[in-house]
């Protein structure tokens, strides 16, 4: 099985973090989002993946190369206009009969892909949800999907596509992708994913469901965090150290450098962080930032930021810095 993974966006709801980083290489439980997903992938022995980038793309190339042991192909995607446009410029890699997964490069799922590799149709991860107009939404017929809405207005049904697609038929996909994009059918002004999925189930596609109870969103501060708790709660206590009262559940880098410090329960401190005479809770020390005298939570500090001072409650961008003393 391949696998496409679009990480084009620009994540403007996480700025200030997004202005020096790509929304997939920020910072969770330890390592970036991009790579629980390829982690995930590898775990399930898919080891051939295509990336869609754009903003700030060589930064996701480069890590991708450094850490992970994939093949991996990179498509730039100039025009961001909508999920169909970006698995259609990767059209050339959707070769042969193998079974296809396309997964949402933002989100972290704990799901066993199983269910979905092995059901013997195309399939869709679905979840209940409140709120299903702002999700594409899947009503159900005899236990196939039989349509596809791109967020209704007025849903029929509380199922909603969580972003993980296993297309048993990927010929048809890139098919109906083509006639997307030569009549010029958009949805809300994008070429849409569900829109292509709509057209394969009209000409006689049958699609399932499987359940994704574990949908841990990443594309604002406050989900952040809570995606960094759902995953420190997974994790082994990190290592003792001297002068330092660590609250599990959470992650310390072997690479951070703590002094005299409580950390925990939520808080990571990655790659080359320092933290001194500080208290850290639900929070995220991203790589290389400084954190002294200071009392965190719910607070994410950004790449290389310093942060001096009292408590807080702060969201600090990369290379910022904040004396409070």
């Amino acid at each position: 099985m391949k696998a496409i993974i679009p990480v084009a966006g620009v994540g403007t709801r996480l700025r200030p973090f997004t202005y020096t980083l790509p929304k997939v290489l920020l910072n969770v439980a330890g390592k970036p989002i991009l790579g629980h997903i390829l982690d995930a992938l590898q775990a399930h022995s898919i080891d051939e993946a295509t990336i869609i980038v754009g903003y700030m793309g060589d930064l996701v190339e480069e890590y991708v190369r450094m850490h992970h042991d994939l093949n991996v192909n990179f498509i730039y995607q100039e025009e961001r206009l909508g999920l169909g446009h970006s698995i259609w410029i990767a059209r050339e890699r959707i070769t042969g009969d193998d079974p296809l997964l396309i997964i949402l490069g933002d989100t972290i799922f704990d799901v066993d892909l199983n269910l979905a590799m092995n059901s013997g149709y195309s399939t869709l991860g679905v979840k209940s949800v409140e709120d299903p107009r702002r999700f594409g939404v899947v009503e159900m017929d005899n236990g196939f999907i039989s349509r596809l809405i791109e967020k209704p207005e007025q849903p029929t049904s509380n199922l909603a596509l969580v972003g993980l697609y296993c297309i048993n038929n990927p010929s048809l996909l890139v098919s109906c992708l083509d006639e997307l994009i030569e009549h010029n059918i958009r949805t809300r002004d994008e070429y849409q994913l569900t829109d292509a999925l709509q057209m394969m189930i009209d000409k006689g596609e049958k699609f399932t469901t499987f359940p994704v109870e574990g949908w841990y969103d990443c594309g604002k501060p406050e989900t952040l965090l809570s995606t960094n708790k759902y995953l420190l709660d997974g994790m082994s206590a990190p290592k003792a150290i001297e002068g330092t009262v660590i609250i599990p559940p959470a992650f310390i880098s072997s690479t951070a450098h703590v002094e005299r410090s409580v950390i925990g329960p939520y808080a990571t401190v990655a790659a080359g962080a320092k933290v001194v005479d500080s208290v850290i809770k639900d929070s995220i020390i991203s790589d290389g930032a400084t954190v002294t005298a200071s009392m965190l939570e719910q607070s994410i500090i950004g790449n290389n930021a310093i942060v001096k001072g009292k408590f807080s409650r702060l969201n600090v961008g990369d290379s910022s810095e904040i004396d409070r003393s």
